[in-house]
């Protein structure tokens, strides 16, 4: 081959694909674009206020059957920035409610912004916002209510008397 002939050779090598950097970057810029598709779903107010609603519920139907495995009698306040799970401890001068602390899914858990939990009812009537819904050692309890809200959307978690929790479909308020 002459010169000229191995001069084509080499250009046409180089002309045939892609160089490694290039796909690499062609790989960078794909995964930037997916992980801000996914960040911008994530921040979709409706699924996080879902995402919330069923991490209570789980949380709730989990605390009703450790009063039973335990023995003893569970509680939940909703305050609206969050909720807190209690348990109830003879002392001497009559039972109190004292935080569970021992116990990761029964935590303080704060609601991100702009979503709050309150409590609707308990057993049909219209509680206070700082009361404690009881879940008894028995595992027979009052049905009750808990709404979790953002600024548009409403999600209803209904618990029945064999503490199943069921949520309702967001709803706009």
């Amino acid at each position: 081959m002459g010169a000229v002939g191995a001069r084509y050779c080499r250009n046409s090598r180089h002309h045939g694909g892609f160089t490694l950097a290039e796909m690499l970057v062609v790989l960078l810029v794909i995964g930037l674009a997916a992980g801000l598709a996914y960040a911008r779903l994530d921040a979709d107010p409706r699924q996080a206020m879902e995402r919330e609603a069923r991490r209570l519920a789980a949380a709730l139907e989990h605390a009703a059957a450790l009063a039973q495995w335990r023995n003893q009698t569970f509680g939940v306040a909703a305050s609206g920035a969050g909720y807190r799970f209690w348990r109830r401890e003879p002392g001497a001068d009559g039972d109190r409610w004292v935080p569970v602390t021992d116990d990761d899914v029964l935590q303080a858990h704060a609601m991100p912004a702009d979503i709050a939990a309150t409590v609707r009812d308990y057993a049909g009537q219209s509680v206070a916002a700082d009361a404690i819904l009881p879940l008894a050692a028995s595992g027979r309890n009052e049905p009750y209510t808990i709404a979790v809200t953002s600024p548009e959307w409403r999600v209803l978690l209904v618990a029945d008397p064999l503490n199943r929790v069921a949520l309702t479909a967001a709803t706009p308020r």
